[in-house]
């Protein structure tokens, strides 16, 4: 099994262009990609992440 590829909030941001503020808004409210904690910081797999803006892309396509 290999590791999946984890992505800090600062990069999802860069990556899903959306403020830090909302992703961390998203976390709160149960929205947006899927996200854990490891230790203090909140991380997110980039494998989540895509999946994630996929579904949004076809929601929106509908």
């Amino acid at each position: 099994m290999s590791t999946p590829e984890l992505m800090f909030i600062d990069e999802v941001s860069v990556l899903t262009r959306k403020p830090v503020a909302t992703l961390r808004w998203w976390r709160a409210t149960g929205q947006g990609p899927r996200s854990s904690s490891l230790g203090r910081r909140v991380v997110y797999r980039r494998e989540d992440v895509e999946a994630w803006i996929e579904s949004q892309l076809e929601e929106t396509a509908r």
